[in-house]
């Protein structure tokens, strides 16, 4: 197949093609290097290079300080639900978490096993069909730290601010929007994310952690779970990701290329803008999971009048070049994961298909 499809997947998802290009370039024999970017070492000149250079390209995006560290971790953001509470609960054993979907459920999970989690707030009896207000949130002012998802996957919200959570620090996991506009890391002690959304491929996960932080992992920790051990060896203790690693730094310079998360953001929220716009004006034929103020830049969530009606389309659409549109179980109906890979024209495509749908079964 030489066309490429639209890729709504909500992860692994799509990748920019300039990325892959290069990446399809440099596959057989990196140039000067005469050999694979799959094959060269973790411990060559020419890894290194790569390694500080995709360091480089994530501190020009996000404007990191020399605070924190960057680390390619592996093991994905559902180690990270275990890798935090082991080494950031301690001393008090007790953290806040504010729970607005599945992965946050099962971050609990994890920091359970470690010590006291406090459920500072939580939509799960409304089906996480929103973000709880901060004055919803009941914050313990002792705790260790307050984790949150930035974006929730399955149900389609999003965190537009950050909550406000004091001097207790910040952790979040932003798997699924990192990068997807301007954030202030200073307000975070933590920022982690899997790969595989909108940074790179899966198998990697980038973790941002400020450096006092490493200052409560415990030295009785395994020793590939301490947070110390991998900031003191610059994540190289063990082989990394090394292809991952890679195709990060392709996707920040791409990034970079096209003026920086800002100009991702004006495109995000065009993209979902449109999506938005023909469920509203559908009359009720379309209806989004998501309350208005909690909707998702990038996974937009959607129902059809009946689930025949849902299977009909998906199935139209996925003859026409759309894949990935089944809803998660968990909401059903239809999602569109609309990273920021994802191309306008894809999207207006959709729209049009959309409508052509409502059209004729409306």
């Amino acid at each position: 197949m030489e066309k490429r499809i639209f890729n709504f997947s909500a992860g692994p998802a799509i990748l920019p093609e300039e990325v892959l290009l290069q990446a399809q370039k440099d596959f057989f024999t990196l140039p000067g290097v005469g050999m694979s970017i799959l094959e060269i070492s973790h411990r060559s000149k020419t890894f290194d290079a790569i390694h500080a250079s995709a360091k480089d390209g994530l501190k020009k995006l996000l404007g990191i300080s020399d605070d924190y560290h960057i680390l390619f971790l592996q093991g994905g953001a559902s180690l990270q639900f275990s890798m935090v509470p082991m080494n950031l609960m301690p001393p008090v054993n007790k953290a806040d978490y504010i729970v607005t979907g599945t992965w946050s459920k099962k971050a609990v999970k994890e920091a359970k096993r470690v010590g006291t989690v406090n459920i500072a707030a939580s939509t799960e009896a409304e089906n996480f069909t929103r973000i709880p207000a901060q004055s919803e949130l009941k914050l313990d002012p002792e705790a260790a730290y307050v984790h949150f998802t930035s974006n929730n996957t399955i149900f389609g919200t999003q965190f537009h601010t950050e909550p406000e959570v004091g001097s207790v620090p910040l952790i979040c996991d932003a798997s699924s929007d990192i990068l997807h506009k301007k954030i202030d890391v200073s307000k975070y002690a933590m920022i982690y994310a899997g790969a595989q959304k909108n940074i790179g491929p899966s198998g990697v996960v980038l973790t941002i952690i400020r450096k006092d932080m490493l200052e409560r992992s415990p030295e009785s920790l395994h020793t590939m779970l301490n947070y110390k051990t991998h900031a003191e060896n610059d994540s190289l203790y063990n082989t990394p990701n090394t292809f991952g690693i890679y195709i990060i730094d392709l996707v920040a310079k791409y990034l970079l290329s096209i003026g920086g998360l800002d100009a991702m953001y004006e495109l995000n929220k065009k993209k979902a803008g449109l999506l938005y716009k023909c469920i509203d004006e559908s009359s009720g034929f379309f209806k989004g999971h998501a309350t208005t103020d909690s909707r998702s830049l990038m996974n937009i969530t959607f129902r059809l009048p009946s689930e025949e009606l849902e299977k009909k389309l998906i199935s139209e659409a996925t003859a026409a070049g759309f894949d990935g549109l089944k809803g998660h179980r968990s909401v059903g109906g239809l999602r569109a994961s609309i990273y920021n890979a994802f191309p306008l024209k894809g999207v207006e495509e959709l729209v049009s298909f959309m409508n052509d749908f409502m059209r004729k079964n409306g």
